[in-house]
C-alpha cells in the first residue's frame, strides 16, 4: 500500500514537471515568435491588431513544436534508405526547410482587415448612447436592433422587440400614421416622424395605459440609393402630450364661455327691449299729451327725460345685440347697391344738431360722380354714425368734425377726421375691444359703453374691409376704413362661413364665434370673419 502511494506520488511529480517544461517551451517560443514578428513590421495598433498578431503566434507556436517533432523522427525514418552519416543532416535539413516554406506561405495569405472591428465597435457604443430608445428597422418594418441610453425607461414590448413587426406594438389608430412615415422613407425622403402610442401596464401612479412616443426616423442607403437600413430614434412624449391636451382644454372652456357671454348678452338684449320699446310708446303717448293735458312744465320735463334715457339705453342694447349677433357669426348682411354720398348726408343730417350744440362743424365731402357701393345700407350707416358720433363727443367747441369718401382702385375708403382730444399712442392697440375706454370709470368724463368702434371693427371686417386709426393727443383723431366697392369681400366671408359650418357630429343650434382679424395697420391683409 506504501508502494502504490509512492508510486502515485512520483508519477504526479512527473507529470508536474513535464508541465512545467511544456508551458516554458510554449512561452519560450510565443516570446521568439513575437520577437521576429516585431523585426518583421507585423505589428497593428488597437484591439484587432493584438487578436491578429495572438493568431499569428500561435501559428508559429504549432509550426515550431510540429518542427521539433520531426527533427529526430524524420532522421530515423531516412535511415532505413541512406547511411546514418548522411541520413542525420539530410533529415535536419528537410524539416528546417519544410518549416521555413509553411511559415512563409502562412504569412503570404490574404488576412482579414481589422479597421471594421474597431468601427463596429464604435458603432456599438454611439447606439447605445443615443438617447431614448434607439431602433434598427429593415425596410418592411421588422425590428433588427434595439437600444439607447434611455431603454430601460420605455415598456418591455418595445425594449425586446428585435425580429418583431414594429407596427404590431403600435395603438392600432397610430399604424396608419407609422405605415405612411415609413413609406416616405421608401419613397426617398431623408427623414419622417411619427407620434405613436406604446401598450404598457397599467400603474397607479401615472394613471395612463399608453405611452406617448414622438419616432424620428433617419434612411440609411447604399451607394445606389436604395433604402437598407432605417435608424429610428424614440422619445417619451408624455409631457408635451399633456400640455397639448391642457391647452386645447383651456382653449375650449374659454371658446365656451366667450359662447356662453355672447348668449348672455343677446338674451338680456331681448328680454330688456321689449319693455323698452314700452316705455318709449307711453313716454311719447304722455309727451303728446293724448289723455290729457299735463299740468305743469316739470312733468313735461321728466316725461322728456323718460324718453331720452329709455332711447339711449335701447340704442346701447340694440348695440350689445348686434355684437352678440357678430361674435356668434348670426349677423346677415344684406347687401345691395346705394349712393354712398347719400348715406353721408344722412349721417350728417342726423347728427347736425348735436354737432350744433356743442360748437362742433361737421362736414361731409366726397368727389362727384363717386357712383354706388354694394354692401349693407343699414351696416355703413350704423358704422358712419358711430364713427362721426365719437368724433364730435370727444371734440371740443370750435372743433371740426369731417367725413369723407372716395374710391381707390377697387376699394371704397371713408374717413373720419376730428379736431379733438386724440388718443395716446400706448393705448391705440386697446382701442375696439369690446367695452374698453381709454379712460378709466373714475377719470373718465364722457359717457358710452365701449361698444361703439367694437362694433364698427365687426361690420367692417364681416365686409372683407379693414381698419385704421391714427391719433396724436391734443391734435385729433383720423379713422380710415376700407371696403371692396362691388362686395365681394361679403360673398368671400359667406363662402368660408358655409365651410365651416360642416361638423360632425351635426348639432341642432349653432353658436358661432366669429372670428375677426382687428388690424392697425391699415396696409395690413383684408379681415376675416363669420358671416350666418
Amino acid at each position: 500500500m506504501v508502494a502504490l502511494v509512492k508510486k502515485s506520488i512520483a508519477s504526479g511529480f512527473c507529470v508536474s514537471v513535464v508541465s512545467d517544461i511544456a508551458g516554458k517551451a510554449v512561452l519560450l517560443v510565443d516570446e521568439t515568435a513575437g520577437r521576429w514578428l516585431t523585426r518583421l513590421g507585423e505589428t497593428d495598433a488597437g484591439r484587432a491588431g493584438a487578436a491578429a498578431r495572438a493568431v499569428e503566434v500561435v501559428m508559429l507556436r504549432r509550426l515550431a513544436f510540429a518542427a521539433a517533432l520531426s527533427f529526430p523522427a524524420v532522421p530515423l525514418l531516412l535511415t532505413t534508405v541512406l547511411a546514418p552519416s548522411l541520413a542525420l543532416p539530410v533529415g535536419v535539413a528537410l524539416v528546417l526547410g519544410v518549416f521555413l516554406i509553411l511559415a512563409a506561405l502562412a504569412f503570404l495569405m490574404p488576412r482579414r482587415p481589422a479597421a471594421p472591428l474597431v468601427s463596429v465597435a464604435s458603432e456599438d457604443m454611439a447606439f447605445d448612447a443615443c438617447a431614448g430608445l434607439s431602433m434598427i428597422i429593415d425596410p418592411h418594418g421588422l425590428v433588427v436592433k434595439v437600444g439607447g441610453r434611455d431603454r430601460l425607461a420605455f415598456p418591455a414590448t418595445l425594449r425586446d422587440s428585435a425580429g418583431e413587426a414594429l407596427a404590431e406594438l403600435v395603438h392600432v389608430s397610430d399604424r396608419i400614421a407609422l405605415v405612411q412615415a415609413v413609406d416616405t422613407l421608401r419613397q426617398g425622403s431623408c427623414s419622417s416622424a411619427a407620434d405613436i402610442r406604446i401598450e404598457r401596464p397599467f400603474s397607479a401612479a401615472n394613471g395612463r395605459q399608453f405611452l406617448h412616443v414622438r419616432l424620428d426616423m433617419t434612411a440609411i442607403r447604399d451607394p445606389e440609393g436604395e433604402l437598407v437600413q432605417i435608424f429610428a430614434q424614440a422619445r417619451d412624449w408624455s409631457e408635451e402630450e399633456t400640455l397639448r391636451a391642457e391647452a386645447a382644454s383651456r382653449t375650449a372652456e374659454a371658446q365656451s364661455a366667450h359662447e356662453a357671454k355672447s348668449r348672455f348678452l343677446a338674451a338680456v338684449s331681448h328680454e330688456l327691449r321689449t319693455p323698452l320699446n314700452a316705455i318709449l310708446g307711453f313716454s311719447d303717448v304722455l309727451a303728446g299729451e293724448y289723455f290729457g293735458q299735463l299740468e305743469n312744465d316739470r312733468q313735461r320735463e321728466y316725461v322728456g327725460l323718460i324718453r331720452q334715457s329709455g332711447a339711449h339705453l335701447l340704442s346701447v342694447v340694440n348695440t350689445m345685440l348686434d355684437m352678440s349677433k357678430i361674435e356668434a357669426g348670426r349677423y346677415e348682411l344684406l347687401t345691395e347697391p346705394f349712393a354712398i354720398d347719400e348715406a353721408l348726408e344722412a349721417c350728417r343730417a342726423m347728427l347736425d344738431h348735436s354737432a350744433r350744440e356743442k360748437g362742433v362743424t361737421l362736414t361731409t365731402r366726397t368727389p362727384r360722380g363717386l357712383g354706388e357701393v354694394v354692401a349693407d345700407r343699414r351696416a355703413i350707416q350704423q358704422v358712419l354714425i358711430n364713427l362721426a358720433g365719437n368724433a364730435i363727443k370727444f371734440t371740443g367747441s370750435g372743433g371740426v368734425v369731417s367725413i369723407d369718401a372716395a374710391l381707390q382702385a377697387d376699394d371704397l375708403v371713408i374717413t373720419v377726421s376730428d379736431t379733438g382730444i386724440g388718443i395716446a399712442s400706448d393705448k391705440l392697440a386697446s382701442i375696439g375691444q369690446p367695452f374698453m375706454q381709454v379712460q378709466n370709470d373714475y377719470t373718465r368724463h364722457y359717457e358710452g359703453t365701449g361698444l361703439g368702434l367694437s362694433l364698427v371693427k365687426g361690420l367692417v371686417a364681416l365686409h372683407g374691409g379693414r381698419f385704421a386709426i391714427d391719433s396724436r393727443p391734443g391734435e385729433g383723431t383720423v379713422v380710415t376704413i376700407a371696403l371692396p366697392a362691388d362686395g365681394s369681400g361679403v360673398h368671400d366671408g359667406l363662402d368660408d362661413a358655409q365651410e365651416e359650418r360642416v361638423e360632425f357630429p351635426p348639432r341642432l343650434k349653432f353658436a358661432r364665434q366669429t372670428a375677426m382679424m382687428d388690424q392697425q395697420d391699415f396696409a395690413d391683409e383684408r379681415a376675416e370673419a363669420k358671416i350666418a
